[in-house]
């Protein structure tokens, strides 16, 4: 099994040059693009069967270096299911965009730019989640990143432009706290390989593993889109093409998350900040979705709460029990899917009706009654209605908050609920405004809510244009993968508590090495 963990890095970026190679042939692009991701799907899968039957991580060293001189490649019950997830939420998001593409002639994604650097930002990716070493975790993180600077400014317009410019500042200062973080641990500990790092930490004194907890807290917050540090998120994605923005909200925050989970959970087991993380939790989860509630175009709305259901991830983290962390791994299963499947949906909704702003989109459920189902249903699965996964993963997360019943956390519960509902009234807003109401009635609406702030950068669209049927039909696919997190929620949280279980066992270097085959 171990000689298949490399290939989900190498598999893309090798797919990526032969993309770049065959630039001026479409299908070509396509088709290797299709294969490398489906491939990928695959040895994932195959991965996360295997170490979780076996219980056992798999360690790859690359080059032959002993551990832990070179690089290792860590593949865990956490790391397998995230590349699996992201697999699926990639492939659905590139067909999506293969169908503008094709129906557009690549107006939006230019097929000679976008492939490779779609497969790059996938390679990113997946090294960011099987990096066993804080300067792998940081190649994986540049790699996406660079992939995204391309991504985000496809078409070069103006206002894609400047959020593209506010983007790569923002991202660029994250990663310079980050590199500085990982210089100071190394410098302090004489390693970057994570299982050292946890057993060298305790060494250290309290103040020293607080600075530099602290920065890495602060370098991954900004990736994740953590209040305060989310200001560049609700401008940045709406710009950006529907299929970009999709897979940007579903996985590139996610990155961060995933990055403070290793944190928390790995690298400063012993260090507690969790009040000043339940702190941060309340005000991420309130403040973006007071901020979606005051506005009025359908990805801003989604881009707050993006960063409002940010909170609920880093709620988990905070409370630090096996249960509340195999829950965040649930919720943040939940959100990669609900939250690219409704920017998706948003797309076929800006195609239908010429714009994506609620004060002018009206009478879809007659127009378009299929795009009315794709979006009511992730909507009121992120809203937390029951019995679906958004429910679950919520309850799950208050009922561990509830076990430890600190004041503190019946306030975060009490927080939770209320930006659940907060995030069911701004959605459904949406809906009742974009899909019920007939355009006679529509200026009488506008009246009533005209205070809501129409998004400043998100270049309204006024042409409508045709639905190719593979949109559609990812976007249809992403649905089911929702509506499948419900039925196979019994399996898939089995899963998490596992995760949840085993990320707070402390991993020696003697069974690194033994996984390794050293």
């Amino acid at each position: 099994m171990s000689s298949l963990v490399p290939l989900l890095v190498t598999l893309p970026l090798l797919g990526a040059a032969i993309a770049l190679i065959a630039g001026r042939h479409r299908k070509t692009q396509v088709g290797v693009s299709i294969a490398t991701l489906t491939i990928v799907l695959v040895i994932a899968s195959i991965l996360l069967w295997a170490v979780d039957a076996g219980g056992r991580p798999i360690a790859v060293s690359i080059g032959g270096w002993p551990i832990p001189f070179g690089i290792v490649l860590y593949v865990d019950r956490l790391a397998a299911l995230l590349v699996v997830v992201s697999s699926i939420v990639l492939l659905a998001v590139l067909l999506f965009s293969v169908g503008q593409g094709a129906e557009d002639d690549d107006e939006d994604t230019p097929v000679s730019i976008f492939h490779p650097s779609y497969l790059i930002l996938a390679a990113g990716i997946f090294n960011a989640f099987i990096a066993g070493d804080l300067f792998n975790l940081y190649v994986g993180f540049e790699i996406l990143l660079v992939a995204s600077y391309v991504l985000i400014t496809l078409g070069s317009t103006e206002s894609r432009i400047r959020t593209g410019v506010v983007y790569i500042v923002v991202s660029l200062v994250s990663s310079i706290l980050f590199l500085a973080a990982i210089a100071m641990i190394y410098g302090a500990l004489g390693t970057v390989n994570m299982v050292q790092i946890s057993q060298r930490m305790t060494e250290l004194p309290q103040e020293t593993q607080l600075l530099l907890h602290l920065m890495l807290l602060l370098a991954f917050s900004i990736k994740a889109a953590v209040f305060p540090l989310s200001f560049w998120l609700p401008d940045s994605y709406p710009t950006a093409p529907a299929p970009v923005t999709a897979v940007f909200a579903g996985l590139l925050t996610k990155v961060g998350v995933y990055a403070l989970i290793r944190t928390e959970t790995q690298l400063f087991a012993e260090s507690d900040v969790n009040t000043l993380l339940m702190v941060v939790a309340l005000a991420t989860m309130i403040v973006g979705v007071l901020g979606a509630v005051a506005q009025a175009e359908l990805k801003r709305i989604l881009s707050f709460t993006l960063v409002s259901h940010i909170g609920y991830m880093v709620f988990g983290l905070a409370i630090a029990t096996p249960a509340a962390i195999g829950a965040t791994i649930y919720y943040m299963i939940h959100h990669i899917v609900v939250q690219t499947t409704l920017f998706l949906a948003v797309g076929l909704v800006e195609r239908r009706a010429g714009s994506t702003s609620i004060l002018q989109v009206t009478g879809l459920m007659r127009a378009a009654p299929l795009i009315a189902v794709l979006y009511f249903i992730p909507a009121v699965n992120l809203g937390g209605l029951p019995p679906f996964s958004g429910f679950i993963g919520k309850y799950a997360l208050f009922d561990a908050a509830a076990e430890v019943g600190t004041p503190i956390m019946m306030v975060l519960i009490v927080g939770g609920i209320v930006t659940s509902l907060l995030t069911l009234y701004a959605l459904m807003r949406a809906w009742n405004l974009s899909f019920w109401r007939e355009e006679e009635d529509s200026a009488e609406t506008e009246s009533r809510i005209s205070y809501l702030g129409e998004a400043p950068a998100a270049g309204i669209q006024t042409e409508r244009r045709v639905i190719p049927r593979i949109m559609t039909a990812a976007t249809a696919g992403m649905v089911a993968v929702t509506v499948a997190l419900t039925i196979f929620a019994g399996p898939l949280y089995d899963v998490c508590e596992r995760i949840g279980a085993s990320l707070l066992e402390p991993v020696s270097l003697t069974q690194l090495q033994e996984e390794a085959g050293q």
